[in-house]
C-alpha cells in the first residue's frame, strides 16, 4: 500500500518506520528513514522519537542525533532532550547523556529519571545515586519511577543502609502503595539476605499484583525455597493474576531444585497454554530445567525450536549438555555458535572446557584455554583454570597442572587445589600431598578433605604423631567430616539418604515396598542380581 501511494507525507513515512521498528526490523527502519530524507520529506519530532526509541547501536544513535541537529530541531525542547538522554542511557553512552542534559535549558523529573536510569543500566551505580542526591538538592520532587530505580541501584550495590533511607522517604511521601516501589523493595531485602523481612513486607501489603508476586516468587527461588514459591504461584493463579514471562521463568528456576520433573512439566504445559513458548527467557529456563533433570533430549528439542536465541540461551544448552556428559554435542553446539558470528563469553568457554574435561580432550581443551584471550578477548578466570587443571590431573600430567597453577595471576581457589590434591594421592607424591593439604587447610579451614587426606597419608607411612596432630587440629577447628547423601523424590517430597545412616527416613516402608516389588519380579522372572544384593544389604 505504501509503495502504491501517489503522495507520501511525513505521517505515511512515520507509519512505515514505526511498523518496521516495532517488528524488530531496525535496519529496515533506518533504510526507510534514509529514503524519506532522499525523497525530500523533512522528519518530524515524532520521526526522531520513533528512531531513538528503537535504535540498538551507539553508532546509529549518534547519527540520528546528528540528523536532528542538521534538521534544525530545537534540542533544548524537554521532550526531545529527554528522548536523547534515554537513548544514550540505554546504549551505555553515559557521557553523551550528561552532555545532552547539561545543554538543556529546562529539565523536568523525566530528565532526571532518564539520567539516573541511564547510569544504573550502564553499571555506574554510585554515579546514579549521586544524581539522585543532586536531584533532591535542586528541589526536584522524585516520583515512583525515580524511587524504584534508586532502590534497584541499592539492590545491585547490596547497600541495605541506603535502601532503608529510601524506604523512609517512600513512607514519608506515600509511595509505598505503588507496585513498582514495593516490588523493588522486596528484591532489595531478598538480595541483602533479609528474606524474612521481604516476606513480612509482602504479607503486610493490602493488595497483590503481578509485579509484587513476581518479586516474592523470585526471592523464594533465589533462597532455595522452592515449595514456598510453588505455593505462592498456585495462590496467584487462584486470585486470577495472569502469570508473566518473568513469573514463569522464576517458577521454572524454583522447581528445578526438585528431583521429579513433573512440576516443571506442568509449568511447561502452562507456558504453552499462555503462548509464552517462543519467549527467549522462558525457553531458556525450560532448557535449564530439563538439563538439570537429565532430560537432555527435551532440552535440545526446545533449543532447536527456538526462533531467536541469545547468548544466555546458547550458554544454557552448552552448560546443560556438559553437565550431562554430552561432550561431543557440547563442542558441536559451540562450533555452531562461533560459526554464526556470535561472541562467546566467560560462561560459554567455562562450559566448553568443562566438556573437554569430562571427555578427556586434552588437546582441544588446551587450545581453547591458551587462545581464548586472543580469539575472544576473554581473560581466563577461576572457572576456566579449574577444568583445565583437573583435565591435566586426570590425564596424569601433574607437573603440567602445577605449571598452569604457577602461571595463574591470582591465588587459586579451593576447587583447583582439590584437583591437585586428588592427583597427588593417585600418584603417591607424599611431599606434594603434604604441601597442598596444608595450603588447603589455610585456604578453606572448614573443609574436611585436606585433613582426611593428610591423616591417611601419615597413617600409611607410619607417622603416627603427625596423624594424631592432624586429627586433633581437625577437632580443634570444629571441622566435621562431610557425609555423602542421595535424594529420591516421591510426589511433592524429597527424601534424603545419608551414607552413614543405618535406618533412613521411612526406611521400613521403603524396604517393605522393595521386597514386594522383588517378589513380583521373581514371579515374572525379572529379578536381577542388583535387586538381590540390595535386599541382602
Amino acid at each position: 500500500m505504501f509503495a502504491e501511494m501517489p503522495e507520501r507525507d511525513v505521517v505515511s513515512w512515520n507509519s512505515m518506520i514505526s511498523g518496521h521498528a516495532s517488528c524488530g526490523f531496525i535496519d529496515n527502519a533506518l533504510e526507510v528513514f534514509s529514503q524519506m530524507q532522499i525523497a525530500g520529506v523533512r522528519p518530524s519530532e515524532y520521526t526522531f522519537s520513533i528512531m531513538m526509541t528503537h535504535v540498538t547501536s551507539a553508532c546509529y544513535g549518534k547519527q540520528i542525533h546528528g540528523d536532528m541537529i542538521r534538521s534544525g530541531m530545537n534540542l533544548s525542547n524537554v521532550v526531545l532532550g529527554n528522548s536523547l538522554i534515554d537513548m544514550y542511557g540505554k546504549l551505555g553512552c553515559v557521557d553523551y547523556a550528561f552532555g545532552v542534559f547539561f545543554t538543556m535549558e529546562e529539565v523536568d523529573v523525566i530528565s532526571w529519571n532518564s539520567l539516573i536510569s541511564g547510569c544504573h543500566r550502564s553499571g555506574y551505580e554510585e554515579l546514579a545515586l549521586d544524581q539522585f542526591f543532586w536531584m533532591r538538592a535542586t528541589e526536584y520532587s522524585p516520583d515512583e519511577f525515580t524511587i524504584s530505580t534508586v532502590i534497584n541501584v541499592c539492590c545491585n550495590l547490596l547497600d541495605l543502609e541506603k535502601g532503608k533511607q529510601t524506604f523512609a522517604f517512600c513512607f514519608k511521601v506515600g509511595f509505598f502503595s505503588n507496585s513498582i516501589v514495593s516490588s523493588a523493595a522486596i528484591d532489595l531485602l531478598s538480595k541483602c539476605n533479609r528474606l524474612e523481612d521481604a516476606i513480612r513486607l509482602f504479607e503486610e501489603l493490602d493488595w497483590w499484583d503481578s509485579a509484587v508476586c513476581n518479586s516474592m516468587i523470585s526471592s523464594y527461588a533465589q533462597h532455595g525455597c522452592g515449595e514456598d514459591a510453588v505455593q505462592l504461584f498456585v495462590l496467584t493463579l487462584r486470585e486470577n493474576l495472569r502469570p508473566t514471562e518473568f513469573t514463569l521463568s522464576s517458577m521454572l528456576s524454583s522447581v528445578s531444585i526438585f528431583l521429579p520433573a513433573e512440576p516443571g512439566s506442568q509449568i511447561h504445559s502452562l507456558v504453552v497454554k499462555l503462548g509464552f513458548a517462543s519467549d527467549a527467557i522462558v525457553a531458556s529456563s525450560l532448557v535449564d530445567l530439563y538439563s538439570k533433570a537429565g532430560l537432555v533430549n527435551y532440552a535440545m528439542k526446545i533449543f532447536s525450536n527456538m526462533g531467536v536465541k541469545d547468548l544466555i540461551t546458547w550458554n544454557t544448552i552448552i552448560m546443560g549438555l556438559a553437565h550431562n556428559g554430552k561432550v561431543f554435542k557440547t563442542l558441536s553446539i559451540f562450533k555452531e555458535l562461533v560459526s554464526k558470528g556470535a561472541a562467546p563469553d566467560n560462561l560459554t568457554l567455562a562450559g566448553v572446557l568443562m566438556a573437554c574435561n569430562f571427555g578427556g580432550f586434552i588437546e582441544e581443551g588446551m587450545i581453547i584455554f591458551l587462545t581464548m584471550e586472543k580469539e575472544y578477548g576473554i581473560i581466563p578466570g577461576e572457572e576456566h583454570y579449574a577444568p583445565i587443571v583437573d583435565l591435566l590431573c586426570r590425564a596424569g600430567r601433574l607437573r603440567e597442572a602445577m605449571d598452569v597453577l604457577a602461571a595463574m595471576p591470582y591465588e587459586p581457589g579451593s576447587v583447583v587445589w582439590e584437583s591437585i590434591l586428588r592427583a597427588c594421592v593417585i600418584h603417591e607424591d607424599f611431599k606434594l600431598t603434604e604441601r597442598v593439604a596444608k595450603r588447603m587447610m589455610k585456604l578453606v579451614p572448614q573443609s574436611s578433605l585436606p585433613y582426611l587426606v593428610l591423616a591417611r597419608a601419615y597413617e600409611m607411612r607410619g607417622k603416627w604423631e603427625s596423624m594424631i596432630w592432624v586429627r586433633k587440629s581437625m577437632k580443634l577447628n570444629g571441622v566435621k567430616k562431610i557425609v555423602g547423601c542421595s535424594w529420591i523424590g516421591i510426589q511433592n517430597h524429597v527424601y534424603t539418604f545419608n551414607a552413614e545412616e543405618l535406618q533412613p527416613p521411612r526406611g521400613k516402608d521403603i524396604y517393605l515396598i522393595l521386597r514386594l516389588l522383588s517378589s513380583e519380579m521373581e514371579a515374572e522372572d525379572y529379578t536381577d542380581n542388583l535387586t538381590k544384593v540390595v535386599l541382602r544389604r
